[in-house]
């Protein structure tokens, strides 16, 4: 009983942090400007790569650090599980589609945390291309190196933030360079 008390309590805040991570990634900028795809497929890379930069920075932290950041995962996959739905995704598939995707968050959280130990922009550009384009032609061909940049600069921003603050569900992702 305890245990769902103490997750109860994180559930607001991490449903606000994972809406925040939502709200960054849809900027147009990425789409528009940077070639993003405008698919599902793209906007979910995007969804992940901002949550993941979250997640990390709440695994950094003191407890409840750490269980928040788990909880911020859950809300994500409990609402890829909704839009599933509303998409129209058979309930058998459902289950099929959602362990897919958490397979794919898995996979790009490990290449982002291995380029962001690296420094510079070359590797997370790489990994970047790899991901969010497939490793296919990237129009403007600069747009995985700019995309680095922000991403950088958001998980620097992120980087200071406070457990006091993330723990009320706020947080602010830099605009980082454009």
């Amino acid at each position: 009983m305890l245990g769902l008390l103490r997750r109860n309590r994180l559930d607001r805040p991490a449903y606000a942090l994972y809406g925040a991570a939502v709200s960054a990634a849809r900027e147009p900028l990425f789409y528009a400007e940077l070639g993003v795809p405008d698919t599902v497929d793209g906007r979910f890379d995007m969804v992940s790569l901002h949550v993941y930069l979250v997640v990390r920075r709440l695994g950094m932290l003191a407890e409840p650090g750490p269980k928040l950041a788990q909880a911020v995962f859950d809300a994500m996959f409990s609402d890829m599980d909704v839009n599933l739905r509303e998409m129209g995704v058979g309930d058998l598939s459902v289950g099929k589609r959602n362990r897919a995707m958490w397979e794919a968050f898995h996979g790009r959280a490990a290449a982002y945390q291995a380029a962001l130990a690296e420094p510079g922009t070359t590797a997370l550009a790489e990994a970047l291309r790899r991901n969010v384009w497939r490793g296919g032609a990237v129009e403007p061909a600069e747009a995985p190196t700019r995309l680095a940049l922000i991403i950088r600069a958001r998980d620097v921003a992120l980087g200071g933030q406070q457990l006091a603050t993330l723990g009320m569900g706020r947080v602010f992702f830099s605009d980082g360079v454009a």
